[in-house]
């Protein structure tokens, strides 16, 4: 059971407080729900026998969000070539309220988006993993969310400069040293 004032985190809203436990009377019957004020000033209330079942949780804490924030200074995880595929194995990460797994996303997506660039319904998920997964860590850093969100762009950038510029400029020597048209005689046609 949570108190009020609990830092929580909402899967797929991201985290916040609970700001009151309410008693509704709803077909006769008593029923209590948390009431938590998200970020944007947004109240959502979740009934208090399920909280656990919909994956509300503690926010992390200080310790747990350096180890966040070392997903960023990882290269990135596979995913699947397949846009249909990869956005619901992105999309299950999200839902299951792990924030490792949301800092996974938010740095694989991020990494894409700088190589070649997201279709619309991937840069909707990265705004969102990225709002969720911000919304954690001002509460568990006691940051402003400017600070966390440059601490996080800040990693992405160095961690995607280390592991593939480096990648780019092979294949990039490779086309310019090696051309091939396919036909063996070594021309090329770019």
């Amino acid at each position: 059971m949570f108190n009020v004032g609990d830092k929580v985190v909402y899967p797929m809203h991201g985290a916040g407080t609970i700001c009151s436990i309410d008693e509704k009377n709803i077909l006769g019957e008593t029923h209590y729900y948390y009431t938590l004020l998200m970020p944007g000033e947004v109240k959502v209330m979740i009934p208090t026998d399920k909280a656990e079942e919909v994956g509300v949780r503690n926010v992390i804490d200080k310790q747990s969000a350096e180890k966040v924030f070392s997903v960023f200074e990882q290269n990135e995880t596979d995913m699947d070539k397949n846009w249909n595929k990869r956005y619901r194995d992105n999309m299950d990460k999200m839902k299951s309220g792990d924030i490792y797994e949301v800092a996974d996303v938010v740095r694989n997506l991020s990494f894409k988006q700088k190589e070649k660039g997201l279709s619309t319904g991937e840069k909707k998920m990265l705004n969102n993993a990225k709002q969720i997964l911000v919304s954690e860590l001002v509460l568990a850093e006691h940051a402003s969310q400017n600070e966390v969100e440059n601490i996080i762009e800040s990693k992405i950038n160095t961690s995607f400069n280390t592991f593939k510029t480096e990648d780019i400029v092979k294949e990039n020597i490779v086309k310019k040293f090696i051309p091939f048209d396919g036909t063996g005689n070594g021309t090329s046609n770019l």
